[in-house]
């Protein structure tokens, strides 16, 4: 099986610095796992690696997106797998940095997405509730979560058994969840107060740095906040001062509120998904990685 480190942990952890200090002593390239930093231009406020980070080690999936684009879940698997079979044709270690769980554990582990079209032509003439009764013949189960009312889930379920000729259900049922690859999955961690008392000063840097003009130039260029792009904490929250409906004050607080929230959230996901090992000493983790990077 194909190696692929990850280094995952809450924000201000410093995931970026290790992953760099671990592409440089075991031969890698790092691979971006963050559903912002492929956008280009929100550069500060994703924390995306500078341009000095980048110049340290090779990076893939940053800058990939315009700002009014969209990226999916499975985009990232498609993307990120194809990054670590061309890392690893190079007989380099690809190396995951990130925090998004979701993304980290599509790409990890044999989880296979659905066609999401919902082609609805050939039920057009159907109501809803002719749609319903046809999936309650083909697959009863898909409807224990979907409303009547929902017609576009209807017709996705419907499209799905008419193409693998077995239920959403069935299908799911069938996947093993399975880890793919020889993944070695690394923790940055250290105790709540000190975390939060980063989270506070790396935001407050952030704002120093240009954060509120990097967001102006954007919506200068076009892009609001209903984009995609815009939906990360760190963005979104200045909807409202641009808005002239709070200060810049609070809108800085309600980053450090969430992103002290999603941290936690972080830590929740990846104890409960993915089996973890975590350190606070970064230099226990090096030699750990060492260990499993000779073997």
């Amino acid at each position: 099986m194909q190696k692929v480190l990850v280094i995952i942990g809450p924000t201000a952890s410093g995931k970026t610095s290790f992953g760099i200090k671990c592409a440089n002593a075991f031969n890698g390239e790092i691979i971006s796992g963050d559903s912002i930093q492929i956008y280009r231009g929100l550069d500060i406020g994703s924390a995306k690696a500078t341009k000095e980070e980048l110049s340290l080690a090779r990076h893939h999936l940053i800058d990939i997106k315009d700002a009014d684009g969209s990226y999916s879940v499975k985009e990232f698997q498609d993307l990120g797998r194809k990054c670590i079979d061309e890392i690893s044709s190079e007989n380099k270690l690809p190396i995951i940095v990130g925090g998004t769980g979701l993304y980290i554990k599509a790409c990890l582990y044999d989880y296979e997405f659905f066609d999401e079209q919902e082609e609805d032509n050939q039920y057009e003439d159907l109501s809803n509730e002719d749609i319903w009764k046809l999936l309650e013949e083909k697959d009863p189960a898909a409807l224990e979560k979907i409303h009547v009312n929902n017609r576009k889930r209807l017709v996705r379920a419907l499209n799905i058994y008419e193409k693998h000729q077995k239920g959403i259900s069935e299908i799911k049922a069938e996947q093993e969840h399975k880890m793919i690859y020889d993944a070695k999955i690394i923790g940055l961690t250290m105790d709540r107060e000190t975390l939060y008392k980063r989270i506070e000063e790396r935001i407050d840097l952030m704002v120093k740095e240009g954060l509120i003009e990097e967001i102006k130039g954007l919506l200068d260029k076009g892009i609001t906040f209903d984009n995609q792009s815009m939906q990360g904490i760190g963005y979104k929250e200045f909807k409202d001062y641009f808005n002239n409906e709070k200060s810049l004050e609070e809108c800085i607080e309600a980053v450090k509120i969430n992103t002290k929230h999603f941290a936690k959230r972080q830590y929740t996901f990846f104890n409960n998904q993915m089996p973890v090992e975590w350190y606070e000493n970064k230099e226990d983790a090096l030699e750990e990685i060492k260990k499993w990077y000779e073997r």
